[in-house]
Parts: structure tokens; sequence; C-alpha cells
């Protein structure tokens, strides 16, 4: 098949493979740009190895590397050791030649969204120079509000707001922000900081995450989403991230082409 040159796949989309299969079906698909995951690099069990077999993998370009949360946010004597894991992943994106590391903000554990938004700045200051002085970007995600474990930012409203605060960039999930108030007028105010635009697609009456389900299957107007970013000037990747029960009823290898077949109709019908 072939793939829309705007879009991407998350390394969450087949989460429950091993490296040498994502890279298998990636070939398979002709996938050229990838999300990757730390934590999926780091279970090979050989942290190095992986790097060399990513970059070895024929014209595939590595666009960015999720590392989730890194901080407790009600607890600092806990911030230098999330610096520390924040520099590793920085490192890895280098050797893959990846210019972007997606966050998550860590949970509030008892703050306000105030105090947990002051905590972040503080503990992740340093980290934000330090990427910058090495031209990578940070970029923090947007969010489920069962999360809270993982973070306070659920909307992306508050999202970009924390992510000017922060001096990042913004990774939209779709999913998280497709009913907001607002929605428009937000993309338009801060498609600047859109680092990455993560797609997928949700049924209502789900009452579980992560249940997404493969574009076109659900409920989203995704249509009208990826026309406000496009029309806004959003000139990034479009990443497919598809991960639950639904994927996994249906099989990655399915579940992925669908996914890219349908998010690449739509945008070369939008005129991407």
């Amino acid at each position: 098949m072939k793939v829309h040159p705007r879009l991407s796949v998350s390394q969450a989309s087949t989460i429950g493979w091993p490296l040498d299969r994502d890279l298998e079906l990636w070939s398979s698909l002709g996938v050229r740009e990838v999300g990757l995951l730390q934590r999926k690099l780091e279970a090979t069990g050989d942290l190095a190895q992986a790097i060399a077999v990513v970059r070895a993998a024929p014209g595939l370009v590595v666009d960015n590397l999720a590392v989730g949360d890194s901080f407790e946010l009600a607890n600092p004597a806990q911030w230098e050791r999330g610096r520390d894991r924040l520099r590793g992943c920085l490192e890895t994106a280098a050797a893959l030649g990846s210019r972007c590391v997606v966050v998550t903000t860590g949970g509030p554990r008892g703050l306000s969204w105030e105090g947990a938004a002051d905590a972040l700045s503080e503990a992740i200051a340093p980290v934000v120079d330090e990427a910058r002085a090495q031209g990578c970007s940070l970029a923090v995600e947007n969010t489920n509000s069962l999360r809270l474990d993982i973070s306070f930012a659920n909307t992306l409203r508050d999202t970009c707001d924390l992510a000017r605060r922060l001096g990042i960039g913004v990774c939209m999930e779709v999913n998280n922000a497709w009913c907001e108030r607002g929605l428009d007028e937000t993309i338009r105010r801060h498609v600047d900081l859109l680092r990455i635009v993560q797609v997928n697609d949700f049924v209502v009456g789900t009452l579980q995450t992560p249940d997404r389900a493969v574009p076109g299957d659900g409920d989203i107007p995704l249509r009208r989403v990826l026309g406000l970013l496009l029309e806004a000037g959003y000139g990034g990747l479009f990443e497919l991230e598809i991960v639950g029960p639904r994927i996994e009823a249906e099989g990655y290898a399915s579940a992925v082409g669908r996914g890219l077949e349908h998010v690449g109709a739509l945008l070369s019908d939008l005129g991407a």
C-alpha cells in the first residue's frame, strides 16, 4: 500500500509485539515515519542494540520518542531522578535522529492543578534548556481524564497553556480533545505549538481506557478535526496511535493497515 506522506505510526499501535515484528510490519506496509516508545526499546534488554537495529532499517525515520511521565510532582526529592530519566531519553532520541521527545506531566497526587503546574515548571526547567541546546524539543501530551496517575493536563486548551509556560511543544491526542469546548479556537491560537497530532477513533459508550478504535470505526468527526488543523496551518505529521481491546481483537496488521488507509484518504480529500 502507499502511505500518505503526512502519516506516521506510533509503536504503541503494536504494543504487544517485540521490536523486530514492528519493523517487519512497517516495512510490509511501506511506513516511513514512526514514533517509538522508550519502554519498548528498553524491553529488548539491550537499548544500544535496539537503537542500532532501528537505525539499520532501510528508509525508516524516527519522528519522535515517547517516554510518558518522569516526575512525582508532589515529591521534590524525586525530581533529579526524573530529570536524569528525561536526559537519557534525549540521548536515545539523538542516537535515533529524532528531534522530539513526548512526555506526560506526571500525576498531581493531591496537588491542585495550579500547584502541579508550579511543580512541573520547576522540575522540568533544566531539561527543557538542555534539550533546546541539543536541538531537540519536548512535547507534552493531553491525556484522558481517567489517567490522573500520569497527567493533570487533560484538555488540549490546558495543555497548550501549560506548554507555553514551560516553553515546550504539544502532542495533540485527538481522542482526548475532539469534544472539548472551543476546539476550533484552541487549534487556531496554538497551532504553532503542535509538534505531533495523534489520530484514532472513539466509540461513544466506551467506559474504559485505553479502548481506541481504528479511524472510521467510531464517532470522532475526524474529517472536521483534521480539516481544522490543516486550515489553521498545521504542517506536521498525523500519527496513527491505536491501542486497546478492539485493536487486539482485530490484530495489529489489519488494524494498522485499515487506519492508514482511512486517514490517508481523509488527508488526500482535504488537500493535505
